[in-house]
């Protein structure tokens, strides 16, 4: 009883920190959307968050787009994109991990830490030889360098995520499924899966977001600006001129936050169950 009110000062002291330094983090994404609704000759030279003056127009001429492709357009091709680079990565990189998991075979360990050095190889480093090979096929100016690779369950660390979490869940199971009939496929369609499935939904939230905000590779392999995506529909808004739309950019980037809030949140509780989870060993 002496250390209560320690205690509750120094939680206090701890929350009112966490606090300050959270609304710091946030108010970049505060001072945008504010900023999207001021008038575009007021963004810079009105620093406060409340607008003197609320418009709409930004808003308006943003999603006008620039020239003939409207930015409606640009959240087609990313949701296009996202949609089944997550689709293919959640079933690929499953059936990858379910191998390394529980199917014993010549090599697993070696295959594994070979997969496990991909994770420390700069991803800066294969940009040339991808290219080179994309170009071979053809493929420059599709959507196919950006999806057709997650056929191949590339992204290791969704794999070795997987790995884990498929490593804590009890052995015992495969053995009854065994029994019951079930060959290696059903194990891993009847038992593996749905036990996986808060460490499929971290998969699917981190792909998503990543995929969302790619801007390097979308910017790397498409050149059309009927093709583009979000990321790189908001560079349009920048003119080298010095005649950048400032306004619509900030609205557009408003919108483009929208669709990962609402599935981060959404996903929240899965999501923090399959990290805290991943690290369990069985």
């Amino acid at each position: 009883m002496k250390n209560g009110p320690r205690q509750l000062v120094i939680s206090g002291i701890s929350n009112l920190i966490i606090i300050i330094l959270g609304v710091g983090m946030l108010y970049p994404v505060i001072w945008l959307i504010a900023a999207s609704f001021k008038a575009g000759n007021t963004i810079f030279s009105d620093p406060s968050l409340i607008p003197k003056a609320v418009t709409l127009q930004n808003y308006v001429n943003g999603w006008q787009g620039i020239g003939i492709v409207g930015f409606g357009t640009f959240f087609k091709n990313s949701f296009f994109i996202c949609v089944l680079c997550v689709i293919f990565n959640a079933i690929f990189c499953s059936l990858t991990a379910y191998a390394f998991g529980r199917l014993r075979f010549k090599g697993r360990n070696f295959w594994f830490g070979v997969m496990m050095l991909t994770l420390m190889l700069p991803g800066h480093v294969t940009t040339i030889p991808r290219y080179i090979i994309f170009r071979t096929f053809g493929w420059i100016d599709t959507y196919l360098p950006l999806i057709v690779p997650k056929l191949f369950a590339t992204d290791a660390f969704f794999v070795f995520l997987l790995v884990q979490f498929i490593r804590s869940l009890p052995k015992d199971l495969d053995e009854s499924a065994i029994i019951d009939g079930c060959g290696k496929f059903g194990i891993y369609l009847k038992i593996i899966l749905p036990l996986t499935v808060p460490a499929l939904i971290t998969t699917v939230l981190f792909t998503f977001l990543w995929t969302w905000d790619d801007f390097f590779n979308q910017l790397l392999y498409l050149n059309s600006p009927q093709g583009y995506t979000v990321p790189m529909g908001l560079r349009l808004f920048i003119d080298s001129s010095g005649m950048s739309s400032w306004g619509s950019m900030f609205a557009m980037a408003v919108l483009s936050i929208v669709p990962c809030f609402i599935l981060f949140f959404s996903l929240q509780k899965y999501f923090v169950q399959g990290i805290s989870t991943t690290g369990i060993k069985g």
